[in-house]
């Protein structure tokens, strides 16, 4: 989930980051997900970012799109206060 949406799902059929390339093409949402976070995301958000797609595939009520919007949305007003959107380590 993001803030704002300049292209929809249907637009993007490849993402490139520093830490890889994830192909979409012809694939669901679902599995979108899984690859942007395994070929493209940070490995110091991977863990926490499986976790949260874990719990949404299980939670959500959106299951073409599962999410947990008060949860997602907060990890941009948690980067707004702290400048990180990592949820802090639990002691």
């Amino acid at each position: 989930m993001v803030s704002h949406v300049d292209h929809t799902e249907h637009v993007v059929q490849v993402i490139v980051t520093e830490q890889g390339l994830a192909d979409l093409r012809g694939r669901p949402p679902r599995q979108h997900a899984h690859l942007i976070i395994e070929k493209c995301a940070s490995p110091d958000y991977k863990p926490v970012l499986v976790d949260y797609l874990s719990r949404a595939e299980r939670l959500s009520y959106g299951k073409h799109t599962p999410h947990l919007p008060t949860e997602s949305l907060g990890w941009h007003s948690r980067y707004l206060r702290s400048g990180q959107m990592k949820p802090r380590e639990e002691s």
